[in-house]
């Protein structure tokens, strides 16, 4: 075998299940269409993640900590408004209005935030960094283009010609994954009618570590803090809308900005670029076959209404290695269906749980209609005034609820 697991897509959730797997002893090789270096640049991916704290104690595990503290900004508290303008003020009776703050917690989470606001890039640049470190094979720019499935291995086949063999062949390559092709895995889903428009903004007053989401009939508007008196804006509006706003003259943007943005922390100035990203659903019918199994957006691709996207694929990964780590240690074939049922069944209702809560909330706040404003300000306010659900609420936002893996737990898998 030319290694023990092959993972196709060096993103951050296949880049952090490659590091998890060396740092154990097994050999992974990760191969990606983009050049490494290119996948750290400003203008490759311009948004920025909300970390969930169990996903920074995995990073720190494996010894990231150090590349990423600098840039990561604590959520202290979160914001949710159903309202036209963020925050308190727009808490009239007709509004629903809740609060997560992350002292309430703090005996349980040992002080940490509800999560981070970390730029993509630097995540991106940290885990490359770690991963040349730890000395993993990287195979990038190269494409995986089909995989063979045999009773002992996956022959996954490269563009330029080459098949590498390994027990176990990684999908990690997002919502089109020719790994769960060859293995014959279907996905189902659908598009909403809208495009997540993604800024960064320098701002007048400080942020305070605060995170502010709230909801207007087109979809969510969050102003998520980031390092440095920014903040990262994910603007969701109707695709032809949303297309408009990435052309628009700076003067223009700014002008549609501060009328979504209100009062809040001062008149924001837009710094870099503007992104799009369609927003869809797209649930695999299983995320393992024999000699395959899938993580990351390849497992299950979600609104980011509840910016739970990565740390789904961040969990995904911390449960293989564990898996796969396990497995060798009892002398199993890493790649059988015994093995990654196992893997299957500790993600998949994590996975789909979520994907479909995600759903339901925005179906329910991105509208107008009178009668389920009134039913969902209600449900805001009523969660709100009770502690114990609140505080579920934001230990699961933190993915400390549940059977977690050790690496989500900040130990050795």
């Amino acid at each position: 075998m030319d290694a023990d697991v092959i993972i196709a897509g060096a993103g951050m959730a296949g880049a952090t299940l490659a590091l998890g797997l060396a740092r154990s002893g097994l050999k992974p090789i990760l191969v990606d269409p983009q050049p490494f270096d290119a996948q750290q640049a400003p203008d490759f991916d311009g948004r920025a993640s909300a970390i969930a704290y169990s996903s920074f104690r995995q990073w720190r595990a494996l010894g990231l900590a150090g590349d990423l503290e600098l840039y990561a900004e604590r959520i202290c508290e979160i914001l949710v408004t159903d309202g036209r303008t963020p925050g308190p003020s727009a808490a009239a009776p007709a509004s629903g209005f809740l609060r997560f703050d992350a002292a309430e917690i703090a005996d349980r989470s040992e002080g940490e935030p509800l999560g981070y606001m970390i730029e993509n890039r630097r995540i991106r640049a940290a885990l490359a960094a770690a991963v040349r470190h730890e000395g993993v094979e990287v195979l990038a720019p190269s494409r995986v283009t089909g995989v063979d499935f045999a009773p002992g291995a996956a022959a996954v086949r490269l563009d330029d010609g080459r098949v590498l063999t390994a027990p176990l062949a990684v999908g990690a390559e997002g919502r089109v994954s020719t790994v769960a092709a060859a293995a014959g895995i279907r996905s189902a889903g659908w598009t909403y009618r809208q495009t997540g428009v993604v800024a960064t903004v320098a701002l007048d007053q400080p942020h305070g570590g605060v995170a502010h989401e709230y909801f207007l009939p087109s979809g969510p508007f969050a102003i998520l803090p980031l390092t440095g008196q920014r903040s990262s804006l994910v603007w969701t509006e109707p695709p032809a809308r949303a297309q408009a706003l990435r052309a628009a003259r700076p003067e223009a943007f700014h002008a549609h900005l501060q009328r979504r943005f209100g009062d809040l922390l001062g008149r924001p100035r837009l710094v870099g670029e503007v992104f799009t990203y369609p927003l869809a659903l797209q649930l695999p019918e299983r995320i393992t076959a024999p000699r395959a199994a899938l993580l990351g957006d390849a497992a299950h691709g979600v609104h980011p209404v509840a910016g739970q996207g990565l740390n789904l694929g961040l969990k995904d990964a911390a449960a293989l290695v564990q898996v796969l780590v396990e497995a060798v240690r009892l002398g199993e074939d890493i790649g059988s269906e015994v093995v990654l049922d196992r893997y299957a069944r500790w993600r998949n209702v994590d996975n789909v749980g979520l994907a479909v809560a995600a759903d339901a909330f925005v179906r329910l706040f991105s509208n107008d209609n009178p009668v389920l404003r009134a039913v969902r300000g209600l449900g805001l306010s009523t969660v709100n005034r009770i502690g114990p659900a609140r505080r579920f609420f934001m230990q699961e936002a933190g993915g400390a609820v549940g059977d977690l893996p050790r690496l989500l737990r900040g130990e050795a898998p």
